[in-house]
């Protein structure tokens, strides 16, 4: 049976179903609802005023559970027919289990899929039938089931935010930007999770913690383009050099320790889900939380301190200390060109 699941390409592991499929969970998300977000935010009669720019970022956000079918059955190497049969999957887990119930709904009716895939001669009606009657089927027995745990946690870690804003603000911050950093999407975490409010103005500084201040510390190694690939791409380019000597991670983890609390309680920071876990990634989270706070010159001096000068200075100074006491050498935080 092990020997038959192989030759299918399916290999049961925390890699395959966590690490590999959270990551490509982000990229179907960036690429419909916070793309989207983006866009109905661009066409707002805060902004451009244009109605039909608004209309073409709700579309792309309500495909948001179409392109995470595609993008988890992507990610686990599906054959064509699932890969487009799970376009569907996606979209019934969505419906039903919101954006968890997406990404579980796609991994089980992908995997299932791929068992039959090319056993048959009537491949091209079996093998997407297959995959979209366990898709939908997975999303009405445990899609409900799966958007009320994510949705009540979720709103547990709202309400804790708001109830100790100081102790959550650095929970939160620091376990986020970690997230980013790790071979994990904190974008589908957040997202799942439908953070918002302080605690997600707290995970998206966190991230920008991580991003910003890597892009910072790591600047004479890594010069120009390590700046904006660090503090606009992802801090996740650091990982192999975490591996190496994980007290690297120490100057940008004190920061968003640091700056957590202070976007909870000194500047009431608030972002959306499609924000939080992103960070300074491709200014996703400034943007976001000036999509949900307000266009203001309070708004914006918060954005420019808590996630780009505070970070940047915070982390260069946790570095430079640990580089004189010799906790981080020169060439540590090297990223190594592919």
């Amino acid at each position: 049976m092990k020997e038959f699941l192989h030759q299918k390409g399916i290999h049961p592991s925390f890699k395959s179903y966590v690490i590999d499929a959270l990551s490509f969970m982000a990229l179907g998300l960036f690429s419909s609802l916070i793309i989207g977000l983006i866009i109905r935010t661009a066409g707002s009669p805060d902004v451009l005023n244009i109605p039909v720019v608004m209309t073409i970022g709700q579309t792309a956000m309500d495909l948001m559970g179409p392109a995470i079918g595609v993008a988890i059955a992507y990610s686990l190497k599906a054959p064509r027919l699932v890969l487009f049969a799970a376009v569907v999957s996606g979209a019934a887990g969505a419906e039903l289990g919101g954006p968890a119930g997406a990404f579980v709904c796609a991994l089980i009716s992908t995997e299932l899929g791929k068992i039959v895939s090319q056993e048959t001669k009537v491949d091209i009606i079996v093998t997407p039938f297959i995959t979209i009657v366990t898709g939908v089927g997975a999303a009405m027995v445990i899609g409900p089931g799966i958007n009320f745990g994510m949705t009540w946690f979720g709103q547990f870690i709202v309400w804790a935010t708001e109830q100790q804003p100081f102790i959550m603000g650095i929970l939160i911050a620091v376990f986020m930007g970690l997230a980013l950093t790790a071979p994990i999407s904190s974008a589908a975490i957040a997202i799942m999770l439908g953070l918002n409010g302080l605690a997600a103005g707290a995970a998206a500084v966190g991230c920008a913690a991580q991003m910003i201040g890597f892009a910072t510390s790591s600047y004479r190694e890594n010069g120009w383009s390590g700046l904006v690939s660090l503090g606009l791409g992802t801090s996740m380019l650091q990982i192999a050099n975490i591996v190496k000597n994980p007290l690297i991670l120490i100057p940008p983890t004190l920061t968003a320790a640091i700056l957590g609390p202070l976007a909870t309680i000194v500047f009431l920071l608030e972002n959306n889900s499609a924000g939080a876990g992103m960070g300074t990634s491709g200014l996703v989270g400034p943007i976001m939380t000036i999509e949900t706070m307000g266009n203001t010159s309070s708004v914006w001096t918060a954005i420019i301190l808590l996630y780009f000068v505070a970070p940047a200075v915070l982390s260069l100074v946790f570095s430079e200390v640990m580089r004189k006491l010799g906790m981080i050498k020169l060439g540590d935080m090297k990223i190594q060109q592919s």
